[in-house]
């Protein structure tokens, strides 16, 4: 086996899927296919004999399904897992529920359980498999309430062309997240009180179809309203809006009103919603200030956004730390541009959050 080469077990119940994702992951030179298993007892025993770094698996199969081999390896030999669900709004749940067991992300299948047009998502199904054989598993870590101390990065922050204090009349809370942001989120807005003096917009990378899912989901673990964002919504402190699959979110300014519209302007960086897009669309706005949160997540989507945010006026910029991330990539393109102010485990932002808002 060639020396950086990621080992994968591909598991799927329909032989034709098997073999189809196995040839999309073995055209690529860094990708080998050790395996396959047909279905979740098949793939428990496959992982112990054959030690694979990464595991795609699909979600819906006969004998033991995907939910529940996933639960069984993370308490036996956690490993990274990318799941295979359908677009249903079934498959949407499962897949949110998969991220809570701890899969490292999902694929959503184009057509069903056998899509006769994978190929849609070759390049993604890649693409998220070598994300996946860097991810870290590693649970969030807990801080005890006495240590509740960040740390202050200590670069020079750009100085305002007026010395005066600006009159700000909302704050507004910006959160985005990629690779791991499902349970992520779910951690900052369970923590988050129903009184908090700000409205939240969310971008999670994520396909049409399950943001929905997610929003309900988020929903019904946090004391904030959260729905997924629609064309007018006007927002209102407590409330939480989730980016649809495939939209970006423009934040419009009306007087003292702030509202969404959603674009279907080109993704950017291969992202549709963008957090850059989100940032940079809010620079536009007057008086407002600003706190922007940029969690776990393969690539640097936010940091372009973040040097725009900052243009005008200071914002308020949390990090995920890299210790809890399951991948450090978001925050890490936010660090190097020195604009962020704080860097936190992911137990912290919530506190983090509200200090900030209230403050």
């Amino acid at each position: 086996m060639t020396k950086g080469v990621v080992k994968v077990l591909v598991v799927d119940d329909s032989a034709f899927m098997r073999k189809l994702v196995q040839e999309f992951l073995s055209s690529h030179d860094k990708i080998a296919v050790i395996g396959t298993a047909r279905n979740g007892e098949d793939a428990i025993a496959k992982i112990r004999l054959l030690k694979p770094d990464v595991v795609t698996m699909d979600v819906e199969m006969p004998i033991m399904s995907g939910l529940e081999a996933l639960k069984s390896i993370m308490s036996e030999n956690p490993l990274p897992i990318v799941m295979l669900s359908s677009t249903t709004k079934e498959g949407a749940e499962n897949a949110l529920l998969a991220m809570d067991y701890g899969a490292v992300d999902f694929i959503a299948k184009p057509s069903g359980t056998i899509s006769l047009d994978l190929h849609l998502i070759k390049e993604e199904l890649i693409h998220k498999v070598l994300n996946a054989s860097i991810a870290s598993l590693k649970k969030p870590h807990t801080i005890s309430p006495s240590l509740k101390v960040s740390k202050l990065i200590s670069k020079k922050r750009p100085e305002l062309t007026d010395s005066k204090p600006e009159r700000r009349d909302h704050t507004l809370i910006l959160i985005g997240t990629s690779t791991g942001g499902p349970r992520a989120l779910q951690t900052v807005l369970s923590r988050l009180p129903h009184h908090l003096n700000a409205p939240v917009v969310i971008v999670q990378h994520m396909p049409p179809g399950f943001t929905k899912s997610l929003a309900h989901r988020l929903d019904q673990l946090s004391q904030l309203n959260v729905k997924e964002a629609e064309e007018g919504d006007v927002l209102e402190k407590g409330h939480a809006y989730v980016a649809p699959g495939d939209y970006h979110v423009n934040i419009n300014q009306h007087g003292n009103h702030l509202s969404l519209s959603l674009s279907k302007e080109p993704p950017l960086s291969g992202h549709r919603p963008s957090l850059d897009f989100m940032f940079e669309s809010a620079s536009k706005l007057k008086n407002i200030k600003k706190i922007a949160v940029i969690m776990t997540g393969m690539g640097s989507d936010g940091s372009k956004g973040l040097v725009q945010l900052n243009q005008k006026e200071l914002v308020e910029t949390i990090a995920e730390s890299k210790d809890t991330c399951v991948v450090y990539g978001m925050p890490k393109a936010a660090h190097a541009t020195g604009l962020v102010t704080y860097t936190e485990p992911l137990d912290e932002i919530a506190n983090r959050i509200v200090i900030l808002a209230e403050g």
